[in-house]
């Protein structure tokens, strides 16, 4: 609503996301704008503050916007902004980020805040990876067990990071795919979904996995790997690229998810006593 930026995936469980804004009319009392950014779904945005923001200033100097966002995986996310369809990305795959800064797409690339990915399966770990010394290891004993492995498959910036993992094993899925190695085309939340009904591995971001509710028999199986690691970066859009872009709303948004508002509502944002996401902007 009129004052605040709503979380991109919330609930949704998929990836990245577009979001567009319209200017809202009226200020808010506590000038903060809550939850941008933040949500089940692990992606985030190509946000999109498309509207121009029309409020008033508020007691904390910060004007209203409200901001429409638009849920999809970072591949799709990065395609919308190069598009002109959106005034911010958010998203999670950092060398597609700076390659998107570099080709001129974007103006400037921060950090947002992290989290980290995970190896979900089966309580009863068929492939026994909970004891792998590394998650190369805990993915070679998937492939050597041909234990059923559903991937994202939807070039999201999970699915991104699951590649270069793969690849890293020296394991050609690709080859593998229709055996035991499957692939959605689909957000985290349906993923997760697929992979709980066909008792199969998966990766997620933590983010979504705790948010999501029907987890039948999985459970992380592996994580702490540093290659786990998941970087959310922010980027307003080139306005010599697509001069229509809201390009001040895109610098208040930036501004504030980066700021300390922004980065105080990231680390209050919480399911139950478990923290989605770590705010680590610097500025």
């Amino acid at each position: 609503g009129p004052g605040s930026v709503t979380g991109s995936d919330a609930g949704s469980g998929t990836g990245s996301s577009t979001a567009t804004a319209t200017g809202a009319g009226s200020s808010i009392g506590s000038g903060s704008m809550t939850g941008a950014g933040l949500g089940s779904g692990g992606g985030v945005s190509t946000a999109a503050t498309a509207a121009t923001a029309a409020g008033s200033s508020t007691g904390w100097g910060w004007t209203t916007i409200a901001v429409r966002v638009v849920a999809v995986g970072t591949g799709q996310a990065i395609k919308n902004a190069k598009n002109g369809d959106g005034d911010v990305l958010l998203v999670h795959s950092k060398d597609d980020e700076e390659v998107f800064v570099k080709a001129g797409w974007g103006l400037k690339r921060l950090d947002v805040m992290y989290n980290d990915f995970v190896i979900i399966g089966p309580r009863l770990d068929p492939a026994g990876i909970r004891a792998s010394a590394d998650v190369t290891a805990a993915l070679q004993k998937i492939a050597a067990f041909q234990a059923p492995f559903l991937s994202r498959g939807d070039d999201s910036g999970t699915h991104k990071a699951e590649k270069k993992l793969w690849t890293a094993t020296g394991i050609d899925v690709a080859a593998a795919s229709g055996s035991w190695y499957r692939e959605a085309g689909l957000g985290m939340g349906a993923t997760l979904m697929m992979s709980t009904a066909m008792n199969a591995y998966t990766s997620s971001d933590r983010a979504t996995w705790i948010s999501f509710a029907r987890k039948g028999n999985q459970d992380v199986l592996f994580s702490g790997d540093l290659r786990l690691f998941n970087q959310y970066g922010v980027i307003a859009v080139n306005p010599a690229r697509h001069p229509h872009v809201n390009a001040l709303g895109a610098e208040q948004f930036v501004d504030w998810i980066t700021g300390p508002k922004g980065q105080a509502e990231i680390a209050a944002f919480k399911i139950g006593d478990e923290q989605l996401f770590f705010p680590n902007a610097a500025r």
